[in-house]
């Protein structure tokens, strides 16, 4: 079931246009990776989602419904400006936050010792927060963002600011919570991100949508029918028909590896070819990697541009 769904969204700016009819889906208990270089317009519809400011044209349907002040408290916004009171403790701002999103005080309290004991962060309870590592600040940033159990999250770039092993922590709280019932909207620029949590993308350039859909057949369609080989050889020398074009060969003792591309014929003739000169170790399809894709899509459309 789709959750959210904007449909021909524009806003203008001043005479600037910073969403041209643009449509996105986030479907329920799916993460979906907004993408785009800085500009394109993707903290805008963020904005437009959160009802901080209006489309001009386009419609936002939050689970079925026109957008509304009442779906609000169904969402959680974890923005990439931090923001916290820097002489409270923590725990009071935290408590105080989770009131605003109208829990009761006990169940504020309850679920926020939960998490900060999940996070391992009870100790900085009655710390001030600036006192806090920049990261510290924002793994409370993120508690409170996702306390109120909303349907919708909506994270942006939540791991600027993060070591990897937070990082690796606050990436395994979002695919829990997916797993749970929740929905994700994920803004980054962090492609290795999006191939390891993103079941879909929308990509926007330019205040327009140029790329959408699921990442594995996203990556799919891009492919290059390009082979990477591990091989020992039979004897000196590798050679293919002309159809395939050997674009890199590296060698290791007795092993070789080989990047192939094959160009309009199948993988099952490249191995063929290759198993009468050597023994294969290892053979597998190279996909381009959703930094290649961002890249390749986005130049593209700029020179449409």
């Amino acid at each position: 079931m789709e959750l959210l769904v904007a449909e021909h969204v524009e806003k203008n700016y001043s005479g600037y246009r910073a969403l041209d009819d643009v449509s996105v889906t986030a479907s329920e208990g799916r993460i979906l990776g907004l993408l785009g270089p800085n500009g394109a317009g993707k903290t805008t519809l963020i904005r437009i989602i959160n009802r901080i400011t209006a489309p001009d044209k386009g419609t936002v349907l939050f689970c079925g419904e026109p957008l509304a002040q009442k779906h609000v408290s169904q969402i959680g916004y974890l923005p990439e400006e931090r923001g916290l009171y820097k002489k409270m403790k923590v725990g009071e701002q935290a408590m105080y936050l989770a009131r605003l999103k109208g829990l009761t005080k006990g169940d504020a309290e309850r679920r926020l010792r939960q998490w900060f004991e999940r996070f391992e962060i009870m100790g900085w309870w009655n710390k001030k927060v600036e006192e806090l590592s920049k990261g510290m600040q924002q793994k409370v940033q993120f508690i409170v963002t996702v306390l109120h159990e909303p349907k919708l999250l909506i994270f942006d770039e939540p791991f600027s600011g993060f070591d990897p092993i937070n990082a690796n922590l606050l990436k395994q709280e979002i695919l829990r919570l997916k797993a749970e019932g929740a929905t994700v909207l994920f803004s980054t620029h962090n492609m290795a991100s999006v191939e390891e949590i993103c079941d879909d993308i929308t990509l926007v350039n330019k205040s327009r949508v140029v790329l959408s859909g699921n990442v594995r057949e996203i990556r799919e369609s891009y492919r290059k029918n390009i082979f990477d080989i591990r091989c020992r050889k039979h004897g000196e020398a590798l050679t293919f028909s002309p159809e395939m074009e050997i674009v890199s060969q590296t060698a290791d003792g007795d092993t070789t590896d080989l990047r192939v591309r094959v160009g309009d014929t199948t993988s099952n003739e490249l191995l063929r070819q290759l198993i009468g000169q050597a023994d294969v170790l290892s053979f597998q399809e190279v996909l381009p990697s959703m930094s290649d894709i961002f890249i390749e899509a986005v130049t593209a459309n700029n020179q449409q541009c």
